[in-house]
């Protein structure tokens, strides 16, 4: 399925432009259609936690006729605590593995604590996460599929002195639900996914939240920006 395919490693030399898309030399990029225009206005407004830094950044252009993407870093004073980008796909003729005409697809990555990247129950607790911040924002949404992967960084001969280094990565996909005149509500889908990056680096919830969620510990030694 395409939305799957890795957002980061598609058009990295593509424009902050609300209308991208494939094109070549003979013909110009068609005007985005204004559901689209609105989905992205709503990113724009959105408005999020204060340790989460968001910016647009360049959209893949082989995704789909529209798209439009944000990377965001969650930060404590210097220390970068977790980062992910978020890329919203728009096919206004509609896709048949989306079921829909919007498609949303995210990359998060954070370091972890030794003993948490062995327990053998992680995977599932990070996927929980990402339905878990969906469902807490009321937020219906269709075809989710992803990946949940940890890694582990070991260091030798001139860079021995460094410590073994792991790490979570999720990635993955879903299909917002399209409300008055087809257009999804990107604004909350934003903000559940900045819930779920604030859960991945350990922040505290940022109000009252189900006491099941368990969230992971604080970094002792975070990635210095």
């Amino acid at each position: 399925m395409a939305a799957d395919r890795d957002p980061l490693s598609d058009g990295a030399g593509g424009r902050d432009d609300v209308n991208e898309g494939d094109r070549d030399g003979t013909r110009t990029t068609p005007p985005a259609p204004p559901p689209f225009r609105a989905a992205v206005d709503a990113l724009r407004s959105a408005r999020l936690r204060p340790q989460i830094e968001v910016e647009p950044t360049p959209a893949p252009k082989r995704l789909a006729p529209f798209a439009y993407a944000l990377e965001a870093m969650v930060v404590d004073g210097e220390q970068e605590l977790a980062d992910g980008r978020l890329v919203l796909l728009h096919d206004p003729a509609g896709h048949d593995a989306w079921r829909g005409t919007f498609r949303l697809v995210t990359l998060i990555r954070a370091e972890l604590e030794p003993e948490m990247a062995v327990d053998p129950l992680l995977p599932d607790v990070c996927w929980s996460w990402l339905t878990g911040a969906l469902q807490a924002r009321g937020l219906t949404y269709g075809e989710p599929s992803g990946t949940v992967t940890r890694a582990s960084s070991h260091y030798f001969g001139g860079l021995s002195a460094r410590p073994a280094a792991s790490q979570i990565e999720i990635r993955a996909s879903w299909t917002p639900r399209e409300g008055l005149g087809g257009v999804p509500d990107t604004g909350s889908h934003l903000a559940a996914w900045c819930d779920l990056l604030a859960q991945v680096a350990g922040l505290p919830p940022a109000g009252p939240g189900d006491a099941s969620v368990v969230t992971l510990p604080q970094r002792r030694g975070p990635q210095s920006r």
